[in-house]
């Protein structure tokens, strides 16, 4: 006869024996949940490649504008082309501070304390007519807030409203300096917008810069302007039918305003996130396999204590 604990190990055996030949699918199974870990993490990193790839396309089609401001004391005098037509220039000065000094004989020639230069070109949109413009330089010491006076005179006009165009350029020198002054004119006339003051009125015109930055590298320049108008009283004696024209240029403030567009995706924030999506799913891959090593291991440590239990009982 068998002693009980001799008999109660064989029956613990044949126990083991009974559940390995009744689930010959357990090891499957645990493979099969090794492969649906590894699915877990493959499947969402490689969601995350794919956005984060679109994120960086759609940031290089739409960069976002960036505005910068630079203080200044002294600006590069602009250019101030003037388009009179039958108008004369009486008096041009420089003043300080936002001072102007009562008008002395309105109507008649008076000092003409500015830098100017005539010229005439050929209209650019036409190439046909000529055009003749007074170009004066603008004002400079933003800290002293200087500005420029200027006063036309029509004497007469059949037209129903007088007024007279002008425009800005960014530079008076370069005007001077360039060796075709007519070629430069022609392409600020095409590049720049014109404006107009009124006969009967004071113009005051305030400028502020704003330079642009092209993807090109090349840099725009532009003019705004704020202006305010008051009535000028005519205190002549005798009633004429002439009209006078007054107008003010001033810098608006010390700051040139920058803008550019800058491209927020960031190549190398790009490539360090997907290395380090790359490396989780390096780790993944290498865990699935060293579990199914494992399982395999296990299973064949499985078999082999099975078959040793069954010529054991045998």
């Amino acid at each position: 006869m068998l002693r009980p604990e001799l008999s109660a190990s064989y029956q613990e055996l044949s126990e083991d024996v009974e559940r390995a030949s009744e689930n010959p699918t357990d090891e499957r199974e645990g493979e099969m949940e090794v492969h649906e870990d590894a699915s877990s993490v493959i499947l969402p990193a490689v969601f995350l490649v794919y956005q984060t790839i679109s994120d960086f396309r759609e940031k290089l089609k739409h960069p976002v504008m960036s505005v910068s401001y630079k203080e200044v004391s002294l600006y590069d005098a602009p250019g101030i082309a003037f388009y009179p037509g039958k108008a004369r220039l009486l008096s041009c000065k420089h003043h300080y501070y936002d001072h102007i000094p009562p008008l002395i004989n309105p109507g008649q020639p008076g000092d003409i304390d500015c830098t100017t230069q005539r010229i005439n070109y050929t209209d650019p949109f036409t190439n046909q007519s000529m055009k003749y413009a007074l170009v004066v330089q603008g004002p400079r010491d933003v800290k002293k807030k200087e500005l420029v006076f200027l006063q036309f005179h029509l004497n007469g006009t059949d037209q129903d409203f007088s007024a007279i165009d002008y425009l800005l350029f960014s530079s008076f020198q370069e005007f001077i300096n360039s060796p075709e002054r007519a070629e430069f004119m022609k392409d600020c006339e095409s590049s720049y917008s014109s404006w107009k003051f009124s006969g009967g009125f004071r113009t005051w015109v305030k400028m502020s810069l704003v330079k642009t930055k092209e993807e090109d590298g090349s840099e725009t320049v532009e003019f705004k302007q704020e202006t305010s108008v008051v009535n000028y009283i005519d205190q002549r004696t005798k009633p004429r039918s002439d009209q006078l024209f007054f107008v003010v240029f001033e810098w608006k403030d010390p700051f040139i305003q920058t803008v550019q567009d800058i491209v927020t995706a960031n190549p190398w924030n790009m490539i360090a996130l997907l290395c380090g999506i790359f490396l989780a799913l390096f780790k993944a891959a290498d865990f699935a396999k060293l579990s199914v090593k494992w399982m395999i291991k296990i299973r064949k440590r499985h078999l082999k204590r099975s078959h040793q239990v069954r010529n054991h009982i045998n």
